[in-house]
């Protein structure tokens, strides 16, 4: 292998076009090459990945043949099913403007919180489709449904929706009655008489 390496250097000596390396130059090109992949490299998602090995990317966009992102969100005894895709910020419920279905203002300011946390307001479409529950517990459900959505299709934000808290995995849904009791835990009233 040595006397392979020696010929190439008097090859190129005579030539004329290179200059003589040592032995060891032959290795130096794999050595750059490794330093070159070692090299801090951001991947599609802006993830910085190190080398050959690339970190695994915790979440991924998951999004429909429609480019839309899906969620189902939970509240009380509603349950809100919800399509997201980027647009001018309009939210149908139920195949109504949100002014409409949602006519107190409260509730339409449930609704847009994650979008104003994220600033992402007028930025995305919603459509929705509630069942079950009041007013309160719908709007509740839509914004736990438009904040998975949202996190499915940018999910760079998940963080900044879970530390608002709107992420919960406790929908807060309304406990049975249980069998003996007057609700879902109180007691009858006692007395000895």
């Amino acid at each position: 292998m040595s006397d392979n390496r020696q010929s190439l250097a008097d090859l190129a000596q005579l030539t004329g076009a290179a200059q003589a390396a040592p032995p060891a130059a032959a290795d130096a090109p794999v050595e750059a090459a490794s330093e070159e992949a070692e090299a801090p490299i951001s991947n599609e998602h802006g993830v910085a990945t190190q080398g050959p090995q690339i970190q695994a990317i915790l979440r991924e966009q998951q999004l429909d043949k429609q480019g839309r992102a899906y969620a189902t969100g939970r509240r009380k005894d509603a349950v809100a099913r919800v399509w997201l895709k980027p647009g001018t910020g309009k939210i149908i419920v139920n195949g109504r403007d949100q002014t409409v279905y949602f006519a107190r203002p409260t509730l339409r300011l449930i609704i847009n919180q994650v979008f104003d946390i994220t600033e992402r307001r007028d930025q995305y479409d919603v459509v929705a489709t509630v069942k079950g529950g009041g007013l309160s517990g719908q709007a509740g459900a839509v914004r736990h449904g438009i904040s998975t959505a949202l996190t499915r299709y940018e999910p760079t934000l998940r963080t900044t929706v879970k530390r608002a808290g709107f992420l919960t995995r406790d929908p807060r849904v309304v406990e049975r009655k249980k069998y003996g009791r007057a609700k879902a835990r109180r007691s009858f009233q006692f007395s000895k008489r």
